[in-house]
C-alpha cells in the first residue's frame, strides 16, 4: 500500500492512543504503511538563537514504524502564523465571530511564510506514490505551496472546524486566495453537510465553479472533490477507559459525593465558541423556573485553559467566574453548591467516570465543527440507566445525534426547559434514545471516518495535466 503522509499543526506519537485526537484515528493506517507525520515541533525559537523567520530547523524521530518529522518556528513566525492569523482571524471568523477577528494586524504574511516553510521541509521527504493528508485551518494553503514546487502526489485536506456561510467568509481579507488554495487538493472534507453546503455556495457564487456531479467541482483550471466526513471516536477505546480503574474510581467517587443530587456535566475548553456563559444563564433559569431542582441539581462545569494570552479569553474567564459566583450566592445552601466550576484540565482517563455519573450532559456550543464530548458522554453511559444529552443544534454532531435533546443555546428559557425535560425523562425513553444514538456512533466511528476519507481520496481522478500550479 502507498505510504500515508499526515500533516498537521501539531504531531502526536501514534503509539500513545490514550491521548485521543488524531493519533487514535490515524494510528492503524500510519503503522501499516510505515507512514510519516509532519508538523510543528511545538518549540518557539527566539531569532537571537539563530532561527530566522521562515527557516525553522527539521527534526526526525521514529515512533515504531512511523517517522515523526517536525520543524521549529521562530518567535516572529509563531506569533504571526499561529497566534495572529490562524487563531486571530480564521478561528473567530470560521466560528461566526467577526467581532473578535483582528483583520488589521497584517499576520497573513507570516501565515503564508510558515506554510511555505512546511512545504520546503516536507517536499524532499516525499516519495512518488505517497498519499498526503493535510489537516485543519492552520495549513489551508499548504497543498498550493507543494504544487508550486512540483508535487504531483494525491493530496487531501480535512477541516476540523466549521466553515461559515459565504457572506461571513467573504469578510476575510484575501478570502478568495484562501478558497482558491483549496483547489490545489484532490479531496476536501468537512465535518457536516452544512459546512459542505457553505463551501459549495461560496465557490459557485465567488469562483463560478462548475458542478461536475458526484461532489466534483471545477474552477481555476483544477478539479476537486468535496464531501462531508463527520469525525467519530474510537468507541471500544473509550468504553475501555470507562471500565478501567481510573474511570471506575471517578464514577464511584461522584456517585458517593452526589448520591442525593441530580448531576449535570459540562466539559469544554475555555473558548468563546463553547457558549459557556449562555449555558450558565440557562442553568440559572432552570433553578428559577423549576424550583424543585433547588438543593438537588448540581452542575459540574470543567473549562480547560485555552489560549489565555488572547484578550477575549480573559474576558470570558472573568464572566464565567462572575456567573458562577452569582448563581452559588443566590441559590446555594450550606450543604449544596449549585455550580462546581473548575478552570483546569482533568485527565482523560478520569472523564468517563464523570460522564457516567452524570444524569445530563450539557454540550451547548454556539458553533462547533463536531464536538466529540457529546459522543464520549454517550459511550460512557450505562445502557440500562443512561443519562440524557442536551446538545446545541449549532454543533456539527447535531446532524448525526438527532435523538439528543437539541437546543438553541441563545434561547435561555427554551434551553432551561430542555434541561428540565432531560432531568425528568422516563427510563424507557432514555433507553430508547441512547440505543439509537449509540447505533449512530458505532456506525460512524473514528475508523469509519479515516477509511471513508482515504478511500474517497484514492478514488478521486488523477489531477489533470496542463499548466503547472503557480504559487498564489
Amino acid at each position: 500500500m502507498s505510504r500515508l503522509v499526515v500533516v498537521s499543526n501539531r504531531v502526536a506519537d501514534p503509539r500513545k492512543t490514550a491521548a485521543g485526537g488524531l493519533a487514535v484515528a490515524l494510528a492503524e493506517v500510519l503503522n501499516k504503511s510505515g507512514g510519516l507525520w509532519f508538523g510543528w515541533s511545538g518549540k518557539v525559537i527566539e531569532t537571537a538563537e539563530g532561527s530566522a523567520p521562515g527557516e525553522g530547523g527539521l527534526h526526525r524521530q521514529q515512533a515504531g514504524p512511523v517517522t515523526l518529522a517536525t520543524v521549529d518556528l521562530s518567535r516572529e513566525d509563531h506569533d504571526a502564523y499561529y497566534l495572529g492569523y490562524s487563531n486571530g482571524v480564521l478561528w473567530p471568523v470560521f466560528h461566526y465571530r467577526l467581532d473578535l477577528a483582528n483583520f488589521d494586524a497584517g499576520h497573513i504574511a507570516g501565515y503564508r511564510r510558515v506554510n511555505q516553510l512546511f512545504a520546503r521541509r516536507l517536499m524532499p521527504q516525499l516519495l512518488p506514490d505517497d498519499v498526503i493528508w493535510i489537516h485543519d485551518y492552520h495549513l489551508i494553503p499548504l497543498a498550493a505551496e507543494l504544487r508550486a514546487m512540483g508535487c504531483t502526489n494525491r493530496i487531501g485536506f480535512f477541516l476540523h472546524i466549521p466553515l461559515p456561510p459565504p457572506l461571513i467568509l467573504a469578510a476575510i481579507p484575501a478570502h478568495d486566495w484562501l478558497m482558491r488554495a483549496l483547489f490545489a487538493y484532490d479531496l476536501v472534507g468537512f465535518q457536516s453537510e452544512a459546512d459542505l453546503t457553505h463551501f459549495t455556495r461560496y465557490i459557485q457564487s465567488e469562483a463560478h465553479a462548475e458542478d461536475l456531479g458526484q461532489g466534483r467541482w471545477r474552477a481555476f483550471s483544477r478539479t476537486l472533490t468535496a464531501g462531508a466526513f463527520p469525525i467519530g471516536i474510537d468507541v471500544e477505546e473509550f468504553a475501555g477507559l470507562t471500565a478501567a480503574p481510573e474511570g471506575r474510581d471517578m464514577y464511584q467517587r461522584m456517585r458517593d459525593e452526589y448520591s442525593r443530587r441530580k448531576l449535570l456535566v459540562g466539559v469544554d475548553r475555555l473558548d468563546y465558541s463553547k457558549g459557556l456563559p449562555q449555558r450558565l444563564r440557562a442553568f440559572r433559569e432552570l433553578l428559577q423556573r423549576y424550583p424543585e431542582n433547588n438543593n438537588s441539581a448540581t452542575l459540574i462545569q470543567i473549562a480547560s485553559p485555552s489560549r489565555e494570552t488572547v484578550h477575549a479569553y480573559g474576558d470570558i474567564l472573568r464572566e464565567l467566574e462572575s456567573l458562577c459566583g452569582s448563581i452559588n450566592g443566590d441559590f446555594g445552601e450550606l450543604d449544596w453548591m449549585p455550580v462546581r466550576y473548575m478552570h483546569r484540565t482533568v485527565a482523560r482517563k478520569k472523564l468517563p467516570g464523570l460522564y457516567r455519573a452524570g444524569r445530563v450532559a450539557l454540550v451547548t456550543p454556539l458553533r462547533d465543527g463536531m464536538n466529540l464530548v457529546a459522543k464520549e458522554f454517550l459511550v460512557a453511559q450505562d445502557p440500562a440507566d443512561p443519562g440524557v444529552l442536551v446538545l446545541s443544534r449549532f454543533a456539527g454532531a447535531a446532524e448525526q445525534l438527532k435523538e439528543a435533546l437539541l437546543v438553541n443555546p441563545y434561547d435561555t428559557e427554551a434551553t432551561a426547559h430542555a434541561i428540565q425535560l432531560a432531568l425528568q425523562m422516563p427510563l424507557e425513553e432514555r433507553r430508547n434514545r441512547h440505543q439509537a444514538l449509540m447505533a449512530t456512533i458505532r456506525r460512524h466511528d473514528v475508523h469509519w471516518w479515516c477509511s471513508e476519507f482515504l478511500d474517497t481520496l484514492a478514488e478521486t481522478q488523477a489531477r489533470e495535466s496542463g499548466t503547472p500550479w503557480l504559487r498564489l
